[in-house]
C-alpha cells in the first residue's frame, strides 16, 4: 500500500509489513482498514485545530462587531480567515520573532550603555 498526498509520494507499506498487519486482522479489510485509520487520524487533527480556532475567535468575532456567526464550521472558519485582524500560524510566528528580536536588540543596547 502506498500512501500519496497530493501528487507526493509519503509512504509505502512493504507486503512484509502488510502481512504483520495481518498478523492481527483480516487481508479482506486491510485496505479499508488502514484508510479509515488515516482519515481518523487527519480528521481528529482538524477537530482539535478548529476547537482552538473556534475558542481563540468567539470573542474576537464579537470584539470585531460580528453580529451572526455560522454554525457550519466551514463556513465559520471563512469568516474568521476574511477578518482583517486574521494572521496564520506562520504569520503570527513571524511577528513574534521580530517583536522578541527587537526586544533583545533593545535590551543589548541598554547594557552597552551602563
Amino acid at each position: 500500500m502506498k500512501v500519496t498526498v497530493d501528487g507526493v509520494d509519503l509512504f509505502e507499506l512493504t507486503e512484509t509489513q502488510k502481512d504483520v498487519i495481518c498478523d492481527n486482522m483480516s487481508r479482506d479489510i486491510l485496505d479499508e482498514d488502514l484508510k479509515r485509520r488515516l482519515q481518523w487520524v487527519l480528521m481528529h487533527k482538524y477537530e482539535q485545530c478548529f476547537a482552538v480556532l473556534k475558542s481563540e475567535w468567539d470573542k474576537k468575532l464579537a470584539d470585531n462587531k460580528v453580529d451572526m456567526v455560522p454554525t457550519s464550521q466551514e463556513a465559520y472558519a471563512k469568516l474568521v480567515f476574511s477578518q482583517p485582524n486574521y494572521m496564520c500560524r506562520k504569520t503570527r510566528g513571524a511577528q513574534a520573532d521580530a517583536a522578541r528580536a527587537q526586544a533583545d536588540a533593545k535590551n543589548i543596547k541598554a547594557l552597552q550603555v551602563s
